[in-house]
């Protein structure tokens, strides 16, 4: 690739007006969908100069080409609840990108799901995926169904009309289907069940499988492993650690949970997690027990997290609040998008904050990320620090492709190499001076071979 210069001649609109120009375009081909364009203009903010003095990427019309998705899917799902009530909600997958590879990337049912959430999803999923070093396209689907109060048996009744639908769709060699928000263990299975059904076949069709149908061993823990591993190497480039320090986490779910479990093995202390409820704050630090006992609530009786303070003695809870204004070194943002705003951004950096490592995908506003880069903190983006989830599906993948199971050490060390190999990505293209911009970092490792690939495939 040519040689990156960020200084653009004086004789020609600069770079910032560039961006302006192309954003002012994505938005009227794309109204009222924020999300997608907040995701947009952040990777093409750091891509630009990559494109200017890549005449083969302007010839390719790469950047016109890499916001428009490759296929939009959107459908009915008619389903019956247990009092024979007929509801219709609305199935989407959105295929982005397949350039390097099948189609990747989750399935989320929660109420928010509209066209605008997915294609940000799906356009942050095309670089992420590109970052694991896999054979992976970038792709997001879901539907705007609520699992929350739903009985198993409704849930998968659902599950079954919304793969009515997508089997026809997606493959192992194809698209390639995971979990997300609202989308676990059960709703894979049921997912599965019936693809395997309509289909008659036996196939990698799905990541986040039970390992007694082909699954990986740790899936479920990866995402929030990862962010740890991720910030583990960012400390690490200024010779400090996890060790002994105070972590912030938001979220109660799946990914806050096994980034606690993991930030135990690593001797640092978490002090919080949240719901949408609110946050519970435990000075003393949420242990292993204490952690079983919150997978106990959220992942078998789905109750609030309030009840963690009625359990423990200590233990506070803040309705209606996040968990940003407590003091610590360490953050990890593992809820939803655009959780920490500006103000908690300022708030995390003058409360003592080092390194901010995020478990979700693109919590932070902007604003929000341009106070972490002006403090020159650690600051790991989602599309970088959460990659372990997709990394591991990958790896899912591989080991369903070789009819194979590798253990759980195994497939721990393939993540942590995947995540330090990521993390070197990001140092490669992000490092001026003593800094590393870990978001310039993330967004040109992953365009750059996304990029390529499509120069050399044609315009198809």
């Amino acid at each position: 690739m040519a040689q990156i210069t960020t200084k653009p001649s004086r004789h020609m609109p600069s770079y910032s007006t560039k961006v302006d120009l192309f954003m002012e375009r994505v938005i009227a081909r794309n109204p009222h969908e924020p999300e997608f364009h907040q995701a947009v203009r952040e990777v093409i903010d750091s891509v630009m100069p990559v494109v200017e003095v890549t005449p083969a990427y302007q010839q390719a019309r790469i950047l016109e080409r890499l916001v428009e998705p490759e296929r939009v899917i959107m459908f009915a799902v008619p389903w019956v609840d247990d009092r024979g009530e007929v509801h219709v909600n609305r199935g989407y997958r959105i295929q982005m990108n397949s350039a390097i590879g099948p189609y990747k990337g989750g399935l989320r049912f929660h109420p928010t799901v509209n066209l605008s959430v997915l294609k940000f999803l799906a356009f942050e999923q095309v670089f992420k995926n590109s970052l694991t070093t896999l054979s992976m396209g970038g792709a997001k689907g879901g539907s705007n169904f609520d699992p929350k109060g739903k009985s198993d048996n409704e849930v998968m009744r659902f599950c079954q009309s919304f793969m009515n639908e997508l089997y026809r769709h997606i493959g192992p060699d194809t698209d390639v289907p995971a979990g997300d928000i609202g989308v676990g263990d059960r709703e894979i299975g049921y997912l599965f069940g019936q693809y395997r059904k309509i289909a008659d076949r036996f196939c990698g069709v799905l990541t986040g499988k039970g390992v007694e149908y082909g699954g990986s061993s740790i899936r479920p823990e990866a995402t929030g492993y990862g962010a740890v591993y991720f910030a583990e190497e960012m400390l690490a480039t200024h010779g400090d650690s996890l060790h002994g320090k105070r972590a912030v986490v938001s979220g109660s779910g799946n990914v806050a949970q096994y980034t606690v479990e993991k930030l135990l093995e690593r001797h640092a202390k978490p002090v919080t997690l949240s719901d949408s409820g609110g946050t519970v704050v435990d000075e003393d630090g949420i242990d292993g027990e204490k952690l079983q006992w919150v997978m106990q609530l959220k992942n078998v009786r789905r109750g609030p997290i309030a009840e963690y303070a009625e359990k423990f003695t200590g233990a506070k809870y803040l309705p209606n609040q996040k968990p940003w204004n407590v003091p610590c070194e360490l953050a990890f943002p593992s809820a939803t998008q655009n959780e920490i705003d500006a103000d908690n951004a300022r708030t995390l950096v003058a409360n003592g904050c080092i390194c901010v490592s995020e478990g979700a995908n693109m919590p932070t506003v902007p604003e929000g990320v341009d106070v972490f880069l002006d403090a020159k903190i650690l600051y790991g983006p989602g599309k970088a620090a959460n990659a372990g989830g997709v990394a591991v599906s990958g790896l899912e993948m591989t080991q369903n492709a070789g009819v194979t199971h590798w253990t759980r050490q195994e497939v721990d060390v393939q993540l942590r190499k995947i995540m330090q190999s990521i993390h070197e990505s990001c140092v490669k293209y992000g490092r001026k001076d003593k800094f590393v911009n870990y978001v310039r970092g993330a967004n040109v490792a992953g365009f750059v071979k996304v990029a390529d690939a499509m120069v050399q495939q044609g315009i198809v």
